[in-house]
């Protein structure tokens, strides 16, 4: 009988960044990174295992993407198979619900969601340690949607050691952040690419690497506190040295528009003005916002001058994934 299993995921918006791998193969970062789980995105993926199939059939929304281009998501069925002795082909069936490669962490939902459903579907009944490390054979910061609240993603040194786990979930104090989603559509160069192209030729790599180290301990210790002040400034300028890379990379590229720098000035802003909020971006051109939910009012009502209502999305601590059997 053909067992179906639907694992749902929840995106994760780093505060310390990685940027940059130590190993492409197993996914092993540069540095470690801590992150909050948004409860507003996220992915929700079935998979069955059936020998009646000739291939693997890998459905997106609900539109079933060609051989060609759901290379990616074989490779880690075949990784799946290798691990449980599955050999039959998968029926796969993903809702996305985060805009795609636009620097909203779709592909660490993604993937979290697949490893999930996969790994159960297969016969595995992995630890949430083992789940987080193959996680991150898909997407490396999909080792951390694995769990809900704040979590920090080890960098290990091989396999074994690289793997996330919860510092605090749930999260009983008031943060969250509000996404500035500016482009809903692809990037100019994918995060793969363009941390690869940071640490071939950056000069100040190096450097991003000690400070990035400095920064997981200062933000511990913020979070442990319940600090949000603290929070905020770490990953705001934990955020701005990972794009400073990007322009530093030779040839030198960035994330930014128009709109980014923005929202940037609006944040900097309202937090003249006594309002504390900060900034993050990942790889792509949309802000998040860090800030308690008392200031939700007031940084909306900063923000609609220049964006548009469905634009600005609030989004709270979320879960860490889960799994069920159709």
């Amino acid at each position: 009988m053909v067992k179906t299993v639907i694992a749902k995921a929840h995106t994760n918006i780093a505060l310390v960044k990685y940027w940059g791998k130590k190993d492409a193969r197993l996914m092993l970062p540069q540095n470690g990174s801590i992150s909050l789980t948004l409860d507003h995105f996220y992915t929700q993926t079935s998979v069955a295992f059936d020998p009646k199939l000739k291939n693997d059939q890998i459905y997106f929304d609900d539109h079933l993407i060609p051989a060609g281009k759901a290379t990616r998501m074989t490779k880690f069925l075949d990784l799946i198979r290798r691990q449980s002795g599955q050999t039959a082909p998968a029926i796969v069936k993903t809702a996305n619900h985060v805009p795609t490669s636009a620097g909203l962490a779709s592909s660490a939902s993604g993937f979290a969601a697949l490893a999930a459903a996969g790994s159960r579907a297969a016969g595995l009944n992995l630890s949430p340690t083992e789940l987080s490390r193959l996680a991150r054979r898909g997407s490396g910061s999909a080792t951390r949607s694995v769990f809900g609240g704040f979590v920090e993603w080890h960098a290990g040194h091989d396999d074994a050691s690289s793997y996330a786990e919860p510092l605090q979930d749930p999260i009983d104090w008031d943060i969250q952040m509000i996404a500035v989603v500016l482009q809903a559509t692809k990037k100019p160069i994918s995060s793969t690419a363009g941390m690869a192209r940071v640490v071939a030729t950056s000069p100040y790599y190096s450097a991003w690497v000690k400070t990035a180290h400095r920064d997981l301990a200062r933000m511990r210790k913020a979070i442990l506190k319940k600090d949000l002040n603290a929070v905020g400034r770490i990953a705001e300028t934990n955020a701005m040295r990972m794009h400073a890379l990007n322009l530093s990379a030779d040839p030198a590229f960035n994330y930014f528009t128009p709109d980014t720098l923005t929202a940037i000035k609006v944040v900097q802003d309202l937090r003249a003005n006594g309002i504390n909020c900060y900034y993050t971006l990942d790889a792509g051109p949309n802000v998040k916002i860090i800030c308690a939910s008392t200031d939700t009012a007031a940084i909306m009502a900063a923000f609609k001058p220049y964006f548009a209502a469905d634009q600005l999305i609030v989004a709270k601590p979320g879960p860490g994934i889960t799994i069920t059997e159709a």
